[in-house]
């Protein structure tokens, strides 16, 4: 009752001022960049718990300066590239909180994801696939799941009689399970394995009807990262059904773009210290990174993803475009992808040159 108060305040007081004001949904751009590129060189003390989390510290700030359309300087760049190659173990994947610590599939995520988003041979050069690939496959448990660490917890992306998927059998489906199990499936191609028309179902029900947000969880309080977590799912079933000459997500009809974006933009978003929170706080300053990166990467698929731009307010608002699959830009996906590619031909001609010698 008290988030729904809340948001409810918000919206009649934006009502109002609009009536009397002729104003209009503003993204405050330059507060947010501010706010990012003072994290990026150094953290409150109230968040020095994050210290555990570099590698995702720095995937969230500048993925969030690229939907900003904000551009690294080259020492930003060289500084970041030193930094994670410092995080990354020699046996392969990238430490969980920073260099000399135990490798961990999740900040190894963050980190490639980092290295991709900055486009730049020198950040291709630092991850070492061959060491990561052997990683990965010690990681590999026989039911098909991946433990987090070596001698770590195992994790899995399980549907559920929902629709949506949970972190291991029997539990319940959850936004963020369920864009990783979705995303895994579209990677392997093997989309068909689960029951889209069920987990479409559980995904349009996400949208919160008051808040226009999304929620995680059935029954649980709307929040602006799964503007992300659950929006990118209407792009992917959407992807997928489009393979099969048939679609079921056409264009935005499947959920409301605007009240989405009027939850990120009005409810979510700080326009005094900038950065993004998961609902309405009485503390204007309680953004935070994880969630500024989720909400503007949500931002980005409600205006971009479909047959139209839907940009709510003025054209200023609009932010870069993401790619829902992997959530970095997508020429920064596609350049990536042809770096390696390139590389793996390169090294492929000369063990031929070698073999004819």
């Amino acid at each position: 009752i008290k988030c729904e108060e809340s948001v409810e305040k918000i919206y009649k007081d934006f009502l109002s001022y609009q009536h009397r004001e002729q104003g209009s949904i503003t993204l405050y751009r330059e507060h947010h960049v501010r706010y990012l590129l003072k994290a990026l060189r150094s953290l409150p003390q109230v968040q020095q718990s994050l210290d555990a989390s570099r590698p995702w510290l720095i995937y969230w700030i500048i993925q969030s300066l690229y939907l900003l359309n904000e551009k690294l300087s080259d020492a930003y760049v060289n500084e970041i590239c030193d930094f994670l190659q410092r995080c990354q173990n020699p046996e392969g994947g990238f430490g969980v909180g920073g260099p000399g610590q135990i490798p961990h599939l999740a900040p190894t995520y963050a980190a490639v994801n980092a290295l991709c988003i900055l486009q730049s041979d020198r950040a291709y050069d630092v991850i070492n696939r061959e060491k990561l690939a052997s990683w990965l496959r010690e990681l590999r448990s026989s039911n098909g799941s991946f433990s987090l660490h070596i001698d770590g917890e195992s994790d899995i992306r399980c549907q559920t009689y929902e629709g949506g998927f949970g972190a291991v059998p029997g539990c319940e489906a959850h936004g963020g399970y369920t864009f990783c199990g979705y995303a895994t499936l579209l990677l392997l191609q093997r989309e068909n394995l689960c029951d889209k028309d069920n987990l479409l179902r559980w995904t349009v029900n996400r949208q919160m009807e008051f808040e226009g947000g999304f929620q995680g969880r059935t029954n649980k309080l709307v929040d602006g990262c799964y503007s992300f977590w659950v929006g990118a799912l209407f792009p992917l079933l959407d992807a997928a059904e489009r393979k099969l000459e048939h679609t079921i997500v056409r264009d935005e009809r499947m959920f409301d773009s605007v009240a989405a974006q009027e939850y990120v933009l009005l409810c979510s978003q700080s326009n005094l210290s900038g950065g993004f929170t998961d609902r309405p706080k009485a503390n204007s300053h309680s953004s935070d990174l994880y969630h500024t990166c989720y909400c503007l990467s949500g931002l980005s698929l409600f205006q971009h993803s479909f047959n139209k731009n839907i940009i709510c307010g003025n054209i200023e608002n609009a932010v870069c475009e993401t790619h829902p699959l992997f959530n970095i830009g997508p020429e920064c996906a596609y350049d990536a992808m042809q770096h390696y590619k390139q590389l793996d031909a390169s090294s492929s001609n000369q063990n031929e040159s070698v073999n004819d010698n």
